[in-house]
C-alpha cells in the first residue's frame, strides 16, 4: 500500500495535463480579446467609410 501511495505522489502526468489546459485557456482568452478589439476597429473603419460615401 505504501508503494502505491508513493507512486501516486511521484506521478506528474496529471499536473502536466492541468498545465497544458491552463496554457490553452490563456491562449484562447488572448485570441478572443484580440479578435474582439480587431473586430471593433474594423467596424469603426467601415462606419467611417460609409459616412464618407454619403
Amino acid at each position: 500500500m505504501k508503494n502505491l501511495v508513493s507512486r501516486f505522489v511521484k506521478n506528474e502526468s496529471g499536473a502536466t495535463a492541468i498545465e497544458y489546459g491552463l496554457i490553452a485557456s490563456l491562449i484562447a482568452v488572448a485570441i478572443i480579446t484580440a479578435a474582439t478589439s480587431l473586430g471593433s476597429g474594423i467596424a469603426n473603419t467601415f462606419t467611417n467609410v460609409k459616412n464618407q460615401l454619403r
